[in-house]
This record gives structure tokens, sequence and C-alpha cells, in this order.
């Protein structure tokens, strides 16, 4: 078997939480590798919680300067509508230094959910 871990990296983009609001990460900085994907992981849904999630990018790290990523730049999609105690993963191909991720909360209560960003295709290698 070949080693993964040493060959990627991974990134915490939203921590695992109950979610009541939108929630916008930070932005992650994909220099140092040649491929992205999102991977959110979802858990309770309290009252019928309505959340979706989608990828942003941007050349800075100003939060005004991200805009959504264009569907020529995703690889895979990301349900309209999230489900409890699921998983999905999205690649992203675009050319762009930072990526961040939004759940948007489009009705209902809560949603427990986590996002990571795992980042391939290093330039150097083992990645710490």
């Amino acid at each position: 078997m070949r080693d993964i871990a040493n060959n990627i990296g991974v990134v915490q983009a939203v921590a695992p939480a109950v979610l009541s609001a939108t929630n916008t990460s930070a932005a992650i900085d994909l220099l140092g590798f040649g491929s992205a994907a999102v991977v959110i992981n979802t858990g309770a849904i309290v009252s019928a919680g309505d959340f979706s999630a989608k990828i942003q990018e941007s050349d800075t790290t100003t939060s005004g300067d991200f805009a959504d990523v264009a569907a020529a730049d995703l690889v895979g999609t990301l349900p309209v509508l999230m489900e409890a105690s699921s998983v999905y993963k999205q690649s992203y191909i675009g050319n762009k230094r930072y990526i961040r991720t939004v759940l948007t909360k489009n009705g209902g209560t809560s949603i427990a959910a986590g996002a990571v960003i795992v980042m391939g295709n290093a330039h150097e290698r083992p990645v710490t």
C-alpha cells in the first residue's frame, strides 16, 4: 500500500458544531498544492433544518473579493439540501489561491455539520 497521509494537506474549514445560522469559513490557502476537495460531514437536523453548501474562490483573503466558483471549475455536486448523517464531497479545479466554504441556512432550526479541505498534488513532500 502507498502512504496517502504524507501526500495530502487537510485543513479544517468548519469545526464540527451545531449550526443555527449561515456559516462562512475562513479563507483556505491552496499555495503549494495542485488540487483540492471539500468534504462536508453532517449529523442531526433539528426542526427541518434546511441548509445548502457551496464553495467560493478568490485571489485574496479579503471577504468581499470571494465569489461563487463557476460550475466549470467544480467536479461533482453538493446537494441543494443537505441531509442528516451524510458525507458530501466536491473537487475544486479552479486556479484561484484561496477557497472557502459557505453553509447557508435556508430555513428550519439547525444542523450538526463540519467541513474540511483536502489538498493534493503537493509541490513538496512529505506534507507535515
